[in-house]
């Protein structure tokens, strides 16, 4: 809460809003006007009581002493006799500005109004407080002011253009007072009037709206000449300027702290006309020219004015005569400084004085329409300045250029045509009887296929490849894969010669082919148009389709012979619908049914391809790697021999022939195959047959004991000297109960006595040993659980035949065996008994010791001698302190003591 204020501030404060009451204003000072001007007086009330709207009475006094009713606002008859013809006349009013506010205007002011003006309020307070009138004096001087147009009368100015023209005016005042002369120049268009350039009471220079610039480039300026002259300077008149100029001063003069217009007259001064150059363009109506040639076309002035104007010439372009000039486009133009701007194909130049010279080189279609002339001539104006004084267009001049359309004819020819699939196919496009073709023109080609059909039916055709005139290739979409995989090519052989290939053509290639060639033009931008197309006449490729056929005879020369003698079979070969072929021969072997090891397979021996390359192909026999030739006898002809044959080479022998077409000069392509018919290799011999059997004496083992496995081998039929056998022998195993798995190689023993023993996973150990002329003996050493299973032999007998060699009888297999390794008991449980037994006498022999030593401990406790502490080191068990104490240190901290008696 604030302090209060002091008491007699209070009461000083109370007593000044008592004595507050009704205030009425008038101007202070005095004011001065002069003789024939309007004289306003305002007056207002305020801090009343009553109605808002509040009354006025006005009176008059020439010495303030006495005065004289004038006017009043609420009663009619206020005012004295002497001024009622005046209030009727409407030179004197009373008008109100606000409720509280009224002006008191006097027009046409003469020196009997000068005086004493008292405006008074009737009083609608409820108590009299402050002032209910207020006074002004007025001065009212006479006409001293001078305003006349140098010289006398007002002159009537024509001008042009661009040319300078002066205004003058005089001005001047004999008044009594201090005042100031405002001198304003203006411009009179029909009923508008503008603000030329002004010079302010206050010696102030102010253009008007849209002279700005011309006033601060020194174009327009406003001096004073003598004591009372003032001039009016254009450097260079506009077309704007034309009108009627007056100068209009006023007298100022200084009231309560500011400047009051008290008079103002105005003077005409002159009119000014402007007449305007004369100036018409004017260029030939319609220009004919050849495509490629120039164009040239004038433009010629005629104007009226041979001052210091330059011309700007701007050549148009347009479409339609009827075009407006900014959206047309510029061609040329050449500014006032003689600069031209064009670009590189058309020229602007000056011939004369009066004409100027439009050309454009190397016309195209494109240069057809209408040419337009505009120019515009500028006059100079002040500080480097530049102004338009005038501008004409001329008429559209139509300029239609002719174009010599090229004159060719295409012609398509088949230079390669196919016979056979995958031949090649080219096409030539050649351009014949061109006329009228020039430097500007350049011819591509666009290639087409269309189904060849015997039908009228309608078939579209196939854009294959098309050339723009960039000289860019575009595929269709059916050649775009072939293409990039360079099956068809596309060239350019000479500048009238187009080409097409197809290097392996198929049968869907078959049909209708043709040529478009089209004639492009360059234009201005370097670009290219094309202006014409010419259709070669189709050509049509086919040829009948017929299958190839392949035949292969077999034959043996020598029907007839024995075992360890050679086979020899030749295969002749015929072809036809087959292109320039080339024959690869393959020699296979079926085995007859009775084979035991692989019934009817057949096996692929050795080959030749159609390069001549021999290749051994599934011959495993290698001590005969060099048994078995192919060769080519001729073209058509192969014969094949196998060396020392022997009884397992029986079967029947075929030649398997592929014939190769060539196909993009070093490949091939397959396209038949046949076989030949069979040869049969049989040996009708009265032999020993081969048997062979498995016996083991402990066909079931307990793990780690030793497997023994006997093949054994029995011969039936003649008699042989153990000198003339030998055999391959290998064991297989099957490690399941049934033969559902594959079998697994254990180990071999060849006829020369070389023992081959196969990578196993187990740690038992195999050995294989010939214990007899026909027994093999087969040992599996520390037995474990995964040698369990099937086991069965294999042997391949060899006898020597009265020639010498040894010939190869069939393999032959014996029946399995099952083997089964069982684990012993006695043996399994042993070791874990054992260990049991000892850990058992172990843990009770130290549980006896620990009792013991405790005991022993708690007996010496119980009777200690006086004086001395007992100690004792014993191995206290880690259930009692958790370590093992070892000192006596240690263990006198866990054990309780006895303090010695004293």
């Amino acid at each position: 809460m604030g302090r209060l204020a002091p008491r007699p501030l209070l009461l000083a404060l109370l007593g000044l809003a008592l004595c507050r009451g009704r205030v009425v204003r008038v101007p202070t000072g005095s004011l001065v006007r002069v003789v024939g001007t309007e004289l306003v007086i305002p007056c207002n009330v305020s801090d009343y009581d009553g109605p808002s709207e509040q009354n006025f009475d006005w009176s008059f006094s020439s010495s303030g002493s006495s005065f004289v009713e004038l006017a009043s606002t609420w009663e009619a008859g206020f005012a004295a006799q002497l001024y009622r013809e005046r209030l009727q006349r409407g030179e004197i009013v009373l008008r109100r500005t606000a409720n509280d506010a009224v002006e008191l205007h006097i027009k046409n002011v003469q020196t009997s109004d000068e005086g004493h003006y008292k405006c008074s309020t009737p009083s609608t307070d409820a108590t009299v407080q402050g002032n209910y009138e207020d006074t002004v004096q007025v001065k009212v001087l006479a006409d001293a002011l001078h305003v006349a147009a140098a010289p006398s009368p007002a002159p009537g100015l024509s001008l042009r253009l661009g040319e300078p023209f002066e205004l003058r005016c005089a001005a001047s005042t004999a008044s009594p007072l201090h005042t100031h002369l405002a001198l304003l120049w203006e411009l009179q268009r029909g009923a508008a009037r503008r603000s030329v350039l002004a010079l302010t009471h206050e010696g102030r220079f102010r253009p008007g709206p849209g002279y700005e610039q011309r006033y601060r480039a020194g174009d327009m300026r406003l001096d004073t000449v003598g004591g009372d002259g003032y001039r009016l300077s254009v450097a260079h008149a506009l077309a704007s300027d034309q009108g009627s100029y007056r100068c209009v001063v006023s007298e100022w003069i200084g009231e309560q702290g500011s400047w009051q217009e008290i008079q103002e007259k105005a003077v005409e001064v002159a009119t000014v006309l402007i007449q305007p150059t004369v100036l018409r363009v004017a260029v030939a109506k319609s220009v004919s020219v050849a495509e490629g040639k120039e164009l040239d076309l004038t433009c010629n002035i005629t104007t009226d004015r041979a001052d210091d104007v330059r011309p700007e010439v701007t050549w148009y372009f347009s479409r339609s005569p009827d075009s407006i000039l900014p959206g047309s486009p510029v061609l040329a133009r050449l500014d006032r400084d003689s600069l031209v701007h064009s670009s590189p194909h058309i020229a602007l130049s000056h011939a004369d004085a009066r004409s100027y010279h439009l050309l454009v080189r190397d016309v195209s279609k494109e240069n057809s329409g209408y040419y337009f002339c505009h120019v515009a001539l500028w006059a100079p104006g002040h500080n480097r300045s530049w102004h338009k004084v005038a501008e004409a267009r001329s008429a559209p001049a139509s300029v239609d250029v002719t174009w010599l359309e090229p004159d060719y004819q295409v012609y398509l020819n088949a230079s390669k045509v196919p016979e056979f699939s995958d031949d090649l196919t080219e096409l030539e496009c050649r351009i014949v009887d061109v006329k009228s073709s020039e430097a500007s023109v350049r011819f591509t080609v666009s290639w087409y296929y269309r189904v060849n059909r015997r039908s009228d039916d309608v078939v579209a055709s196939e854009l294959l490849a098309v050339m723009n005139g960039d000289w860019t290739l575009k595929y269709g979409d059916r050649s775009k894969q072939r293409a990039q995989d360079g099956d068809f090519i596309f060239s350019k052989e000479h500048t009238d010669t187009f080409s097409f290939r197809i290097q392996r053509t198929t049968e869907e290639d078959r049909g209708n082919y043709y040529c478009v060639v089209s004639a492009w033009t360059r234009q201005r931008n370097d670009s290219w148009v094309k202006s014409k197309d010419v259709f070669s006449k189709p050509v049509t490729i086919f040829w009948a389709s017929e299958d190839s056929v392949l035949v292969v005879k077999a034959r043996q020369p020598k029907p007839f012979f024995a075992a360890g003698n050679t086979f020899e079979m030749t295969c002749k070969v015929s072809s036809k619908n087959i292109k320039s072929p080339r024959y690869s021969v393959l020699i296979t072997a079926e085995k007859p049914v009775g084979d035991l090891s692989s019934p009817n397979e057949t096996k692929y021996i050795i080959s030749l391809d159609q390069d001549s390359v021999v290749k051994l192909e599934n011959w495993t026999d290698a001590s005969r790697v060099d048994g078995v030739v192919l060769e080519k006898v001729q073209e058509d002809e192969f014969r094949y021999r196998m060396y020392q044959t022997q009884v397992s080479d029986a079967g029947l022998y075929r030649c398997m022939v592929t014939a190769w077409s060539p196909v993009r000069g070093s490949l091939w392509r397959e396209a038949a195959t046949s076989l030949s018919n069979p040869i049969e290799i049989d040996f009708q011999t009265a032999g020993p047959v081969f048997n062979a059997s498995v016996h083991s004496d402990t066909p079931s083992v307990i793990r780690g004991d030793l497997i023994k496995l006997f093949c054994i081998i029995t011969v039936e039929g003649a008699a042989l000297d153990p000198d003339d056998m030998a055999f391959d022998v290998s064991w297989f195993a099957v490690h399941s109960f049934g033969l559902d798995k594959a079998p697994v190689l254990l180990s071999s023993l060849d006829r020369k006595g070389i023992v081959t023993t196969a990578e196993r996973d187990g740690k038992s150990e195999l050995s294989l040993e010939r214990v007899s002329v026909l027994e093999f003996l087969l040992q599996v050493h520390g037995s474990e659980d995964q040698d369990f299973g099937n086991y069965y032999c294999s042997v391949t007998p060899w006898v020597k035949s009265p020639t010498g060699s040894w010939q190869k009888e069939a393999e032959i297999y014996s029946k399995p065996i099952f083997i089964t390794v069982k684990m012993d008991v006695l043996n399994a449980f042993k070791y874990p008994l054992l260990i049991g037994v000892g850990l058992s006498t172990v843990i009770g022999l130290l549980s006896c010791l620990i009792g013991w030593d405790l005991a022993r401990s708690l007996l010496c406790m119980s009777s200690p001698e006086r004086g001395h502490v007992y100690q004792h080191t014993a191995l206290l068990p880690t259930a009692l302190s958790g370590r093992t104490i070892t000192s006596t240190e240690e263990t006198s901290n866990l054990l309780p003591r006895e303090q010695p008696t004293k």
